[in-house]
């Protein structure tokens, strides 16, 4: 009787901790790609390149769609991602995104 709530607590930990660690990988990606763009400019020469840098940089669900662009507050690197949560029971979408400018 309760065991399929506690398989139903169990999936519901597993997935919160599934999305958690891929909110945290994609501002992990921006932030080193926005530092990379602005300070090594050998290896993230420009918008492309820093894209693929960000994209190596990302460990979480799905691949997110990075932008890297130069405003006023220095290199902004962008990304935007959905994790889709099949929770058994029902599936959720869940959309991320993450900025960093570093100078």
């Amino acid at each position: 009787m309760v065991l399929p709530a506690l398989v139903l607590l169990v999936v519901g930990i597993i997935g919160a901790c599934i999305v958690v660690h891929s909110a945290a990988s994609l501002q992990y990606a921006v932030e080193q790609a926005a530092r990379c763009y602005s300070v090594n400019s050998s290896q993230c020469p420009d918008q492309a390149t820093t894209q693929v840098y960000a994209q190596r940089q990302y460990h979480g669900l799905n691949k997110p769609l990075f932008t890297a662009t130069t405003p006023a507050c220095g290199y902004r690197v962008g990304a935007a991602v959905t994790v889709a949560l099949n929770a058994g029971v029902s599936l959720w979408s869940i959309p991320l995104s993450a900025t960093a400018c570093f100078p």
